[in-house]
């Protein structure tokens, strides 16, 4: 189950950063070798390194009433054009418009895997969803 979870974690967000390709003028991908390679480290950096980041600036989150969230994915997402050779971002701005496009479609596309619970399903087919025996009062 643990592999599934992560193939469809991979999947959604090698999704969300081709339409952030797409959207976005200033990020370019000349493979899907390259997408996927992208799509993989922004997963791990979003997963070690941003955490502690997001650590390191809570002045900064606390002050901007969280904005200062949406620089913190820019610059994992410009960490990762930096390593991947066939990914590139054109400045800061599109980073910023771009980790913007990609969490807005991890959001949308993990809403159909992730369950309360917190465990990634399939949401039509999970059995623990079951209808609720109750009446409205109004």
């Amino acid at each position: 189950m643990a592999v599934t979870a992560f193939l469809i974690r991979w999947l959604v967000t090698t999704i969300a950063v081709f339409a952030a390709e797409k959207l976005i003028p200033g990020i370019h991908c000349n493979s899907a070798g390259a997408l996927l390679g992208a799509s993989l480290l922004l997963g791990i950096v979003n997963a070690f390194v941003r955490p502690i980041l997001l650590l390191l600036s809570i002045p900064f989150i606390i002050v901007t009433m969280g904005l200062f969230i949406l620089v913190v994915n820019a610059l994992m997402l410009m960490l990762v054009a930096q390593i991947v050779p066939s990914f590139s971002v054109d400045g800061f701005w599109n980073a910023f418009f771009g980790s913007i496009v990609i969490s807005l479609v991890s959001w949308i596309l993990s809403s159909f895997f992730r369950t309360s619970d917190g465990k990634i399903h399939t949401i039509t087919h999970h059995p623990s969803i079951k209808k609720a025996d109750a009446r409205v009062i109004e």
